[in-house]
């Protein structure tokens, strides 16, 4: 035997050996964790629990304020509806009062007023509309982060 084949089979000893040391350490039990680490991750797992209910209660308050806003976005919708049909009412009467009258009539001046309320009412109702809108985008926008945020 000379020192090359020699060598040869050292090294390929050392290689068996070290792929059987390999696997017994792979398929050895993983050290037992401390009881002070086990009590420490009771804790976070109840903590994250009682942060999990937080977020459900946020989540569901915010879908309770959209469904207010968009009630109030619909009941301010009907009203605009009603004052702008007021208002096309109240034309057709000092059109007829102005022909039936003249201008300058007690009839026409109180449609006049009557008309200049009902438009008054109109515009208030469309402000309402615009503040219930960007409510109801804010409170989507707020759930929407709160659900991103789980």
């Amino acid at each position: 035997m000379n020192a090359h084949s020699l060598l040869r089979r050292s090294v390929h000893a050392l290689g068996v050996a070290a792929m059987l040391g390999g696997g017994a350490y792979a398929q050895a039990p993983p050290p037992a964790a401390e009881p002070q680490d086990i009590h420490s991750d009771k804790k976070d797992i109840r903590q994250d629990k009682q942060d999990l209910a937080k977020d459900r209660v946020d989540r569901n308050a915010d879908q309770r304020d959209i469904n207010k806003d968009r009630r109030d976005l619909n009941k301010d919708r009907v009203d605009r509806n009603q004052d702008q049909r007021d208002i096309n009412k109240d034309k057709r009467d000092l059109r007829k009062d102005d022909a039936k009258y003249g201008a300058n009539s007690a009839q026409t001046q109180a449609d006049r007023k009557d008309l200049h309320v009902d438009r008054v009412d109109r515009n208030k109702d469309q402000r309402d509309i615009n503040k219930d809108k960007r409510d109801l985008h804010k409170d989507r926008k707020e759930l929407r982060a709160d659900r991103k945020s789980k």
